[in-house]
C-alpha cells in the first residue's frame, strides 16, 4: 500500500488494538501510526522508522490533521536519506532539544552562581546587571550555540546608542567573560563576542573641578544617601563603590578609623583612613538600620541608585559635565596644589604606583599613617575654608629630611 490521503483516510484501529503502524510499500520506513489515547481518542501521526547500530529508531514527522500525505512523504525522504548517508536524525533531534534548553539566560544563572564567590561584591553586582537586565535581554531565550556574532554586534551597537560607549564596552566585556567560561565548561564551542562591533574608545578624562565647582556641589548635596556619599567622596578621594558599599563594621569610631577591606579594595590591599571631624559629622547623621550592615542603600550590597540623584544635583549646583570619578581626580590634584607630597597623596588614594611596585615597594611597607592623617587634616581645613567662603590657603611643606637637616644645623 502506498500511503496517500485517500488510503490513510480508510484506515481504522480495531477494538483489540491500541497502537498500529502502517508502512508504505514504496518508501520503506515511512509510516502512518494509529494510537489510542487514554481518553479513547485515536491519534493519527506520520512517522519515519529506521535502524541505527542494531536498534530501531522512530521519529515523529507530525500529526495527520496538520501535515498532509505529500508533505509527510517529503519529510520522510529527507530523514531516511540522511540515515543512508550515515547520520542519526533522531539522536540529532534529541541533541538539539538539549541545546535548546541550554538558553543564554539559563547558562548565565549557572555562570553567576559559579562567580559569586570569586568576584568582589561590587564587581559581581555590575556583571549581573549587564548580563541579566535589558542589555542582552533579546538574546536570553536563544540557545547558546544559536547566538551569532551578528546578534552580539547588534546588541552592542544598540547599547552604545542608548547608554554610551563606556557602558557598551563594559557590557560586551561581561558577555565575553561569560562565553569564555561557557566554552571551558563545554556548554558551547564558539565565543560569538570575538570580532564583533567595538564601542568607540572615549578619551581619557582630565576634568578637574575648580574650588568654586566643588563648593557648589558640596552645598547642593542633600541630607540623603546620595548627598552624604558625595560629601564623603570629596573628603576622602575614595572610589564611589568604596563609600557606596561602606559597612558599619568597617568604621571604628572609638579609634577614629575607616578601613576598606581587601575584598573591596581595587588593589586587594586593606586601606585605613582616619575619620576626621567632618567625616564623623556625616557618619553620625546616617540612620543605622537593623536590616542592613551597609550605611547606604536599600539592599544588603550597598548603594546602587547612582544615576538617580546626579541630574538633580547638577541642576541645584549649576555644575555640569562631570562624573563622580572626577571628584577623586580633583581631590588628588588639589592635595598636590596645597603642598601635600605626591607619594602621600597616592597613599591617601590607596594607589599602587611605580614606587610601590618596584624594589622600594617590596621593602618599604609603611602605611604613612601619621602623614596620611596630617594630609587629610590639611585637606579638610582647606575644604572648610572653601565652603565657608574664606581665602584659599596654599601651604608648601619642605620634605621631612630637609626640615630635620635645617634644625640640626
Amino acid at each position: 500500500m502506498k500511503l496517500t490521503a485517500k488510503t490513510v483516510a480508510a484506515l481504522t484501529l480495531s477494538a483489540d488494538k491500541s497502537d498500529v503502524i502502517h508502512f508504505d510499500d514504496t518508501l520503506p520506513g515511512f509510516g502512518y501510526r494509529l494510537r489510542r489515547s487514554t481518553g479513547g481518542k485515536v491519534l493519527r501521526t506520520w512517522v519515519a522508522q529506521y535502524k541505527r547500530a542494531g536498534r530501531s529508531r522512530r521519529m515523529l514527522i507530525g500529526a495527520a490533521e496538520k501535515v498532509g500525505a505529500e508533505q509527510a512523504r517529503t519529510k520522510a525522504k529527507m530523514i531516511l536519506g540522511a540515515v543512508a548517508l550515515g547520520q542519526d536524525p533522531q539522536a540529532e533531534k534529541a541533541d538539539r532539544r538539549g541545546k535548546d534548553r541550554n538558553s543564554l539566560r539559563a547558562a548565565i544563572e549557572e555562570f553567576l552562581a559559579a562567580k559569586e564567590r570569586q568576584l568582589r561584591p561590587r564587581s559581581f553586582v555590575e556583571v549581573k546587571r549587564y548580563l541579566t537586565t535589558g542589555y542582552f535581554k533579546p538574546l536570553h531565550a536563544l540557545p547558546l550555540d544559536a547566538i551569532t556574532r551578528a546578534d552580539v554586534s547588534a546588541r552592542v551597537v544598540a547599547i552604545e546608542r542608548e547608554s554610551g560607549s563606556p557602558t557598551a564596552a563594559r557590557a560586551k566585556g561581561a558577555l565575553s567573560s561569560f562565553f569564555v567560561w561557557a566554552r571551558r565548561m563545554g556548554l558551547c564551542e564558539q565565543n560569538p563576542t570575538i570580532d564583533t562591533a567595538q564601542p568607540r574608545e572615549g578619551k581619557a578624562r582630565d576634568r578637574v573641578l575648580t574650588d568654586a565647582e566643588l563648593t557648589a556641589i558640596w552645598k547642593a548635596c542633600g541630607e540623603d544617601d546620595y548627598g552624604r556619599i558625595i560629601k564623603l567622596l570629596v573628603l576622602t578621594g575614595c572610589r564611589r563603590a568604596e563609600i557606596g558599599d561602606m559597612a558599619w563594621s568597617e568604621v571604628d569610631l572609638d579609634r577614629g578609623t575607616f578601613t576598606i577591606p581587601a575584598s573591596r579594595s581595587k588593589n586587594k590591599r586593606p586601606h585605613t583612613l582616619p575619620v576626621m571631624p567632618m567625616m564623623r559629622e556625616i557618619i553620625d547623621a546616617v540612620p543605622r538600620m537593623a536590616t542592613r550592615e551597609q550605611l547606604f542603600g536599600q539592599r544588603s550590597h550597598g548603594f546602587t541608585a547612582w544615576h538617580d540623584g546626579k541630574p538633580a544635583l547638577d541642576e541645584r549646583s549649576g555644575v555640569s559635565a562631570w562624573t563622580l570619578h572626577d571628584i577623586r581626580r580633583s581631590v588628588a590634584t588639589k592635595m598636590a596644589d596645597i603642598g601635600i607630597q605626591p607619594h602621600i597623596v597616592e597613599q591617601v588614594l590607596n594607589h599602587q604606583s611605580g614606587h610601590r611596585r618596584g624594589v622600594a615597594g617590596i621593602y618599604n611597607r609603611s602605611s604613612y599613617e601619621r602623614e596620611v592623617k596630617a594630609a587629610l587634616a590639611q585637606w579638610h581645613d582647606h575644604l572648610h575654608t572653601m565652603i565657608a567662603g574664606g581665602k584659599r590657603k596654599v601651604v608648601n611643606f619642605r620634605p621631612q629630611a630637609a626640615s630635620t637637616a635645617t634644625r640640626s644645623t
